[in-house]
């Protein structure tokens, strides 16, 4: 059961025009957009990359909007981990387990999560949160990422394992967001 003491959310390269080409790309936008409210609701970190702004360009704005308070960790590697501004901040954060959500769901997503696996870290994929421009490559992350022990979830199911109870005083604000 996951512990809001003992969490946080990584954002993994929203940015521009490969957002909105990736397979259901609105869908994912409207839950990755869901998930970092209800973590922010529920005081959750949030650790932030883009990767390459130069060719990528940056985060799309409705994510933008919601993450302005958040420092943004630039990245060329593949994996967030092997950026030490991300290693950095995970040391600070001291939480051992980490929802993932992003794309590309078989590049960066896949590399940092199994990066994080591979150096202990608990590891949450939200399924309906990540993504890729060929849906067949999304299956194959989510696959080999279970195969290497991350947990699936999607949106509504961590947040409500979250919660853990009905009288949990984000409850509301969580229902409005699911809603």
């Amino acid at each position: 059961m996951l512990k809001n003491s003992d969490c946080g959310l990584i954002v993994v390269d929203v940015q521009g025009k490969l957002a909105r080409v990736v397979d259901n790309s609105e869908q994912m936008l409207q839950q990755i957009s869901t998930l970092i409210q209800g973590c922010q609701a529920l005081g959750l970190p949030i650790i932030w990359l883009e990767q390459t702004l130069d060719k990528l360009g940056h985060t799309v704005p409705e994510l933008t909007k919601l993450l302005n308070a958040e420092q943004i960790i630039t990245k060329t590697t593949f994996s967030g981990f092997l950026n030490q501004a991300f290693r950095t901040r995970l040391a600070n954060e001291n939480k051992s387990h980490w929802l993932v959500c992003g794309i590309e769901a078989h590049i960066c997503v896949y590399q940092t999560a199994l990066s994080l696996l591979n150096n202990r870290f608990g590891v949450s994929l939200i399924t309906d949160a990540i993504a890729s421009r060929n849906p067949e490559h999304k299956q194959l992350a989510i696959h080999k990422l279970a195969h290497s022990g991350a947990q699936l979830s999607n949106v509504e199911m961590v947040l409500y394992e979250l919660l853990a109870d009905s009288e949990h005083p984000d409850f509301r604000t969580i229902l409005q967001l699911i809603k």
